[in-house]
């Protein structure tokens, strides 16, 4: 049986993150300490306290997630076996991490960088983000292209590939808005905008692709010692040139994590352990495969309980 390690992206941040592992592990204590000092600012205030409102910024939360989930691996790592990895849109850096493609700096430099970029790339281009669940792939497929191509200049287009039956679209803010109920004529039962500050993984990060794509290309990366799924193919990779390939397209591309689950299943993943804030991945694991064992490690009460069952 294989295992897969995961990590999820944004959405599963919440405030009061990494606070109980910063005082219960002294490597996840250095960790966050570091983190403060290469990014130049408390990110440890904010993931302890808040607010949300600022948690919840592009630039912050980014980070921060990337953060609590190296952390959680470095707390479990000595005694943790696992085939391949994964992550969710800025969880894919974590996921390199896991491989021991980037450093600890390289890639929080990265991800910091990502998360500006985002932001600004928002603030040129307004865009959003609508949840569509219950309609089908094709259907969603279709329609965008429809409204995209009727849109003088406007753009809707997949974004997320979540689970069957959950597909996140990403589009021209106010053109997205007045169309989003187009989506329940053909089968959408719940359309939901979400809380982001631009169309991540659309045409419309374009503006930020330049720079980030320049700052992986001059980013040392190795060839990765467990196979990466990456979002932009759902492929598993392990040529350093391939991943840096993979990640810069990520940006402007769908994220295929629905079928990067289906793929890492097909190949004999029958374990899937998510490291980091939340238990987003878990669930849309479970939507996504069958028969197989999912695990969550977020906090210092599931690390313990991870223990206790002879994991590590």
């Amino acid at each position: 049986m294989k295992t897969a390690l995961v990590a999820p992206g944004q959405g599963s941040q919440y405030v009061g993150m990494i606070k109980d592992l910063y005082e219960n592990f002294e490597i996840a204590k250095s960790l966050v300490h570091l983190a403060d000092e290469i990014l130049g600012y408390k990110l440890s205030e904010i993931c302890f306290n808040g607010p949300l409102e600022e948690l919840t910024k592009t630039k912050h939360t980014q980070p921060a997630l990337f953060l609590h989930s190296v952390a959680v691996y470095e707390i479990v790592k000595s005694n943790l076996h696992f085939d391949c990895v994964a992550g969710h849109s800025v969880g894919e850096y974590a996921a390199l991490y896991f491989a021991g493609v980037l450093s600890f700096e390289d890639a929080l430099r990265l991800v910091a960088l990502r998360g500006e970029l985002m932001f600004k790339a928002g603030e040129y281009a307004p865009g959003t983000m609508f949840a569509i669940i219950g309609a089908s792939d094709s259907d969603v497929e279709k329609l965008c292209k429809e409204l995209t191509d009727e849109g003088n200049g406007n753009v809707i287009t997949p974004a997320n590939y979540n689970c069957p039956g959950q597909l996140v679209v990403s589009g021209s803010a106010d053109y997205l808005r007045s169309k989003a109920s187009s989506f329940k004529g053909i089968g959408a039962k719940i359309v939901k905008e979400l809380t982001v500050s631009g169309a991540f993984h659309s045409p419309l990060m374009e503006p930020a692709k330049e720079e980030l794509a320049k700052a992986i290309e001059a980013t040392n990366f190795n060839d990765a010692n467990a196979s990466v799924y990456v979002n932009f193919s759902a492929e598993p990779l392990t040529n350093r040139i391939d991943l840096k390939d993979a990640l810069i397209k990520q940006l402007t591309s769908p994220v295929k994590w629905q079928q990067s689950v289906q793929a890492m299943y097909e190949n004999g993943v029958r374990k899937f352990i998510e490291c980091g804030a939340g238990n987003v991945l878990q669930g849309l694991i479970k939507r996504t495969v069958q028969d197989c064992e999912i695990v969550g490690l977020d906090n210092y009460k599931d690390i313990m309980a991870f223990s206790k069952l002879n994991y590590i």
